[in-house]
This record gives structure tokens, C-alpha cells and sequence, in this order.
């Protein structure tokens, strides 16, 4: 399937691993041109780098702190200075810390909505005049099954996540007649190092290795076990492409079938 997304030019934040870097790549691959950004500039050139090497695209790597809205700024600037626009935006980021109610000071919420929320509303709103010029354009924000099905002891995340799908319902009406797409996409249990760490957590204290309990961490999934970052990418790129062309507004997961909502 052609998916129409050669020299069409994207924004993957948090990109320098896991489900960002699946993402980058995988649009890379379809000949789209990607700006990749993350705090860590080390891990970012690397995966740029990486990312030329697979896919021979065109990748740019701004280093920044999605936390910060002179670091979007710049992101969005670098990539229209390169290219010209933006038609693609994948709003990803790293997620809250755990913890209970009880546990969390009013400085983490803060930073939890600075975070998840806020880096969201501030990366649409530095895109959005690009996407209008062209009358194209797609959003995805990448949040977590939790916005269907709380994950206990995630008290921030179950808090603030749902605010960013609002957002998307709301926008997909708003910049609907500008051609301009916006979808949430949910990961559920998806192989990444934060995952990786997690369940080497439950591993340890079970007195079993990282790979021994893999399938004791995959047995509520109807599929029998936990994603990877490019099944995940998958559905983004499509999200991205013109084949998604009459799909907005809509909330999605790719868990293997964990979340027993029927919405």
C-alpha cells in the first residue's frame, strides 16, 4: 500500500528511543522527512544517525525538553527552516512518575501536566499556522491505554492523560475544515526500557529473570504477549498517511487486546 507520506515532513518528539524511535523510523522508511527531538543529545544523534543509516531519509535531530516551550519553538523553527513546513506532528513524551495519591506533592502535578499535557498543547499550537497554510495535516498524540482502563499506581498519569484526549475530540472539530487529522494513540504493554525496567522490577522480586517472567507479564493480554515499538509505529504511520484519510477524532490502542472497554 502506498501510503502518500514521501516528502511530506514530520515531528517526532521523544524519539531517540522506544515507540518515538520506532515511530521516526518507520515514517523515515515511507520517505517522509523527520525532525527527531529528546533531552538526551547523546541517545538522540545516535538514533538519527541510525535511523539515515536503515532508512537513507532525510532526519534532522534538535535536541530539547518538551517541558520547555523556547525548546518546542525552536524544534517547529529548525523545521521549517529545513523544510520548509510541517504536516506532520507525533506529540510524544515520557510519562509520569509512579505513585499514589497520597504520595504526590502539587510540584508533581505540576510537572506531570507540564509533561503530558501542556508539551502537548504547545507543540499543536506552534504547528497548526504550517498545517493551515497547506491545508493538510496530521496530529497524533501518543498517551497510554490508562485513558481507557486506569493502571493502579499511576495516580498522575490516570489523572492527567485523559486531558490530552479531550484536547484531540475537541481540535478534531475545531481544525477539521482545514483538512487537518487528529488522533490519540494508546500503547498498552509495549517492549520498551521503561517497560523492560518495570517488569525486571516484578521479575526480581519473583526471583526470575527479565525473560522468565515475560510471560507471567504477558498473560492478561489476549494476544499472549506484550508488543513491540514497531507494531506500535505501525499504526502512527498509517495515522500519518493519506490512507488515514477519513479518521480523526479518534482514540485508539494497540495493546494486544488488554483493554476490555468497548469505547
Amino acid at each position: 500500500m502506498e501510503l502518500g507520506l514521501k516528502g511530506k515532513v514530520a515531528i517526532v518528539a521523544a524519539a531517540s528511543k522506544g515507540m518515538g524511535k520506532a515511530v521516526a523510523t518507520g515514517l523515515a522508511g515511507e520517505g517522509a522527512r523527520v525532525t527527531m527531538c529528546a533531552r538526551t543529545e547523546a541517545d538522540l544523534i545516535a538514533a538519527a544517525n541510525e535511523i539515515r543509516e536503515k532508512t537513507k531519509g532525510e532526519v534532522l535531530a534538535v535536541p530539547a525538553d518538551v517541558t520547555r516551550l523556547a525548546d518546542i519553538q525552536r524544534v517547529v523553527g529548525k523545521t521549517v527552516e529545513a523544510w520548509g513546513g510541517v504536516d506532520i506532528l507525533v506529540a510524544n513524551a515520557g510519562g509520569p512518575p509512579l505513585g499514589t495519591f497520597d504520595q504526590m506533592t502539587d510540584a508533581e502535578w505540576q510537572a506531570a501536566f507540564e509533561l503530558t499535557l501542556l508539551s502537548t498543547i504547545r507543540f499543536i499550537r506552534e504547528v497548526l499556522p504550517h498545517m493551515r497554510k497547506n491545508r493538510w495535516g496530521r496530529i497524533i498524540n501518543i498517551q497510554s491505554s490508562s485513558v481507557k482502563q486506569p493502571i493502579d499506581g499511576l495516580i498522575l498519569s490516570n489523572g492527567i492523560r485523559p486531558g490530552v484526549v479531550g484536547l484531540s475530540k475537541t481540535l478534531a472539530t475545531e481544525v477539521g475544515k482545514d483538512n487537518i487529522l487528529i488522533n490519540t494513540v494508546c500503547p498498552g504493554r509495549i517492549l520498551t526500557d521503561r517497560l523492560r525496567q518495570g517488569i525486571g522490577r516484578r521479575a526480581k522480586e519473583a526471583g526470575k529473570s527479565l525473560e522468565e517472567f515475560l510471560p507471567t507479564a504477558a498473560a492478561e493480554i489476549p494476544l499472549g504477549r506484550i508488543g513491540s515499538p514497531e507494531e506500535f509505529a505501525n499504526m502512527v504511520v498509517f495515522l500519518a498517511s493519506e490512507r488515514a484519510s477519513y479518521v480523526t477524532g479518534a482514540t485508539i490502542q494497540v495493546d494486544g487486546g488488554l483493554i476490555r472497554s468497548i469505547v
